[in-house]
């Protein structure tokens, strides 16, 4: 028998459980307390976010009965026969519920004649039956049909959340994560909740020790090496080279994570993370103990020892802003590491020297 997925496992069952969703918790809460329930919602934001979590609790506390509760994938039932289907469904009363919750996931996918037909259920739809339409990609839907939606908006996790979300359920499954490991997967995670769980399921079934037994305390190394995640030996190099504005040790560290394979984005990612750590220090060192719960004791050090040896201003704002340049470009970039290596060249004031 195949174990339950963590995601799966872990999904919030009621409102009290939905984590980093306040402002939508709040608002459906009130309208089921005032009785102000709309006919029709549409939910919109980035992939493991808890849509349709929350369009199932919000049925639930309705009192929709499963009987009386349809999820539809819109991505496999994206025709004008499928929503024609859907409508002569709408019209029979619920089996044993006040409504009948219809809630079309990746309604984006929908046809431009399947729309059509939606509209105008949408626009006249019995007293009975109400609509949860979810969607990453609000802007592929026609504005007759958000016109006639409340809307609301899932807000990525942010790490901290994410990261906290990881260490939790870890504790759950009776591990120990490092808090730098479980960072390293909310960032992998790149603000999903599920793609989170993912990854930290990965871990938790591979980390063994020299005999092949399950090790129950997981340090990020082991993080590093399971997902296959740039070793932090990589991203330390490179910032060392800014601070000792030494070109020719980045671009090597950058040519070393390009022979590793390693995906450049994410190791941008990761840099950016303990560049931004160190401007936080630089400028606000009573933090210390609250970048701790981030950081790790060892990247802490690091970072405090560079903030300190910084004599040409290197970790400042500017620096920032030139790598989230940088991290914007990767996409466009036929080499990946190229955007990089142009930062580098730049931070270091090199691009307007004559060799």
């Amino acid at each position: 028998m195949h174990e339950l997925a963590l995601y799966r496992k872990y999904r919030p069952q009621n409102f009290k459980e939905v984590i980093g969703q306040d402002h939508i918790v709040d608002v459906l809460e009130s309208s089921i307390e005032n009785g102000k329930v709309s006919h029709a919602y549409l939910f919109v934001g980035s992939r493991g976010t808890g849509k349709t979590s929350v369009a199932r609790i919000f049925a639930k506390e309705i009192g929709v009965s499963v009987n009386d509760l349809y999820e539809i994938d819109a991505a496999s039932n994206r025709g004008i026969e499928d929503i024609r289907e859907l409508r002569d469904g709408v019209r029979v009363l619920p089996f044993d519920s006040k409504y009948k919750v219809y809630i079309i996931d990746e309604v984006h996918m929908l046809s431009k004649d399947a729309w059509g037909a939606l509209l105008k259920t949408l626009e006249e739809p019995p007293k009975h039956v109400i609509f949860i339409l979810a969607t990453t990609e609000i802007h592929k839907i026609p504005e007759t049909i958000i016109s006639r939606c409340q809307i609301f908006i899932f807000r990525k996790p942010s790490n901290a959340i994410a990261k906290n979300m990881v260490i939790n359920v870890a504790q759950r499954e009776g591990f120990e994560l490092e808090p730098s490991g479980a960072e390293l997967i909310a960032l992998l995670g790149d603000g999903s909740f599920r793609d989170s769980l993912g990854t930290l399921q990965k871990v938790l079934n591979f980390s063994l020790d020299e005999k092949g037994k399950k090790l129950k305390s997981i340090s990020k190394e082991e993080v590093e090496k399971i997902t296959g995640a740039p070793k932090t030996v990589l991203v330390n190099d490179f910032i060392s080279s800014l601070a000792t504005k030494d070109l020719d040790a980045g671009i090597s560290t950058i040519r070393k994570a390009a022979l590793e394979n390693i995906d450049m984005k994410l190791y941008m990612k990761l840099i950016v993370e303990k560049i931004r750590a160190s401007i936080i220090l630089k400028y606000a060192p009573k933090l210390e103990k609250v970048m701790l719960q981030d950081l790790g004791q060892e990247d802490l050090e690091f970072i405090k020892n560079l903030v300190k040896s910084d004599k040409e201003g290197i970790f400042r704002s500017n620096t920032l802003s030139v790598l989230l340049e940088a991290y914007s470009d990767i996409d466009r970039a036929f080499i990946p590491e190229l955007p990089l290596e142009l930062a580098l060249i730049k931070i270091l004031g090199q691009d307007n020297k004559v060799m």
